[in-house]
């Protein structure tokens, strides 16, 4: 009798549903084709056409705007379906129904609901159904159990072969586009921009943050193919003002419909203030017409929204910071957001990054900010060693400002205690600061330390 497989039995804990994705295909492998994806939501009904969608696709900025989104358009008294990748400690975080993470018990039926029809797949095809994959079925197959009035779905890699597509969104929101997974995505932006705007479907309406010449002409070019509708961040809506403020930032916001003035996002960096204006522009196209929303309806969701690990103060002195930063453009918001609303003397970098990133520009982009850098890495295989990233650090940073410990419990530790002896970097002893950063996972790492330990805010 051949073995049955890892998840053939109904799965009572968390553990087991997390044991038996973990089994699959990884997240980060990427296979283009929607065949498996389609044979998965086609032998359970074809959730995804259950409710309307809004995809995300971009370098940065997704699941941030996509949370703005959501809280928007709940305040609005619609019901919400809101899926984004990766998670920084629960998967449970990937799925989130009414602005609340499903439950351990509600993960686990969620995945009991679809598991017997991986196997199905499983058996027809060459390769398995990914990890990703499953769980898009997982969150597709839930928003229509719930039900939703309209899902939030953010891409996991890319937008054509992305298992997500299988959803015809009405509304594509597209945030700055540029390099990462080129190994995935292609060696150029334009390469990365095709593989994008795969997201944008016929009749649908396609909302743009400024982007390059070359990624601009591939929305273009995608939107006159499929007869979509574009707006543009700086000539149909965008950000008129921003002024940081304490916990975040006053803006004032151009949507598709109307402007919207002294809006408080408890966020911080102007790049932040861009994924709200596009944001807005979403709802307000997601909505239709003429009338802008109700002003004190924005204000109210904008001043709810949160974003975990994104500019995240998880701790007071010294003060710790998270963001999950991982290529160089997520690393120049962050060094603008720094130099916006912090200031330390000095700041201390945690960081830590997986193998197929761009670290040395990372590293690069991150220099003139840290007086000294901590190198570490995250518990998962991809994650490149510490001693690794601490060679190419040296060659940035000089070697007096580069430590290394593989250990993350460890880098903060070190890294605190820099911060609060600002001396040693010629500082005002008890301004300083840790941020730590390089890579989602190793965010969620340290944010489960530093919360479950009794050091959060």
């Amino acid at each position: 009798m051949s073995e049955m497989p890892p998840d053939a039995r109904p799965a009572e804990t968390y553990a087991e549903v997390e044991d038996a994705l973990l089994s699959r295909w990884p997240e980060s492998r990427l296979d283009p084709t929607l065949e498996r994806i389609e044979a998965f939501t086609e032998l359970l009904g074809e959730p995804q056409r259950a409710y309307p969608v809004i995809h995300l696709t971009g370098t940065n900025g997704k699941t941030s705007t996509a949370r703005m989104i959501e809280t928007l358009i709940r305040a609005v008294g619609l019901r919400t379906g809101r899926f984004t990748s990766p998670h920084l400690e629960s998967m449970t975080e990937r799925i989130v129904i009414d602005g609340e993470p499903m439950s351990d018990e509600e993960f686990v039926r969620a995945f009991n609901d679809v598991a017997p029809y991986t196997h199905l797949v499983d058996a027809e095809h060459d390769h398995p159904l990914s990890f990703f994959e499953t769980v898009v079925g997982m969150a597709y197959a839930a928003f229509a159990d719930a039900p939703v009035d309209v899902a939030v779905v953010e891409v996991g890699m890319g937008g054509a072969w992305d298992a997500t597509n299988v959803a015809d969104a009405q509304v594509a929101v597209l945030t700055p586009i540029a390099m990462d997974h080129e190994k995935y995505l292609g060696d150029t932006v334009g390469k990365i921009a095709a593989e994008k705007v795969g997201i944008i479907k016929p009749g649908s309406t396609v909302i743009t943050a400024v982007q390059l010449p070359e990624v601009a002409a591939q929305i273009v070019a995608r939107a006159a193919e499929v007869g979509a509708t574009v707006a543009r961040e700086g000539l149909e809506f965008g950000v008129r003002s921003r002024v940081p403020a304490v916990g975040g930032q006053m803006l004032s916001l151009q949507g598709l419909r109307g402007t919207y003035d002294e809006v408080f996002l408890p966020l911080y960096g102007a790049h932040q203030g861009q994924n709200a204006a596009l944001a807005l522009a979403a709802v307000e196209a997601f909505l239709g017409g003429d009338e802008p929303l109700a002003e004190d309806v924005v204000k109210d969701a904008f001043a709810e929204v949160t974003s975990p690990g994104r500019l995240e103060v998880i701790r007071r002195s010294p003060t710790i910071v998270l963001d999950a930063a991982h290529n160089p453009h997520g690393a120049a918001a962050l060094v603008d957001a720094l130099e916006d609303s912090f200031v330390f003397s000095p700041l201390i970098g945690v960081v830590g990054v997986m193998a197929d990133k761009d670290y040395e520009g990372l590293l690069a982009t991150l220099e003139p900010v840290f007086a000294h850098i901590v190198c570490t890495q995250n518990s998962t295989e991809r994650a490149l060693p510490a001693a690794a990233l601490a060679e190419v650090a040296r060659g940035i940073f000089g070697q007096d400002r580069v430590s290394e410990t593989r250990s993350l419990v460890e880098a903060i530790d070190q890294a605190t205690t820099l911060a609060e002896a600002g001396g040693v970097f010629g500082e005002s002893l008890g301004s300083g600061g840790v941020l730590v950063t390089g890579s989602v996972i190793t965010v969620g790492e340290a944010r489960h330390v530093l919360r479950h330990r009794g050091d959060g805010v």
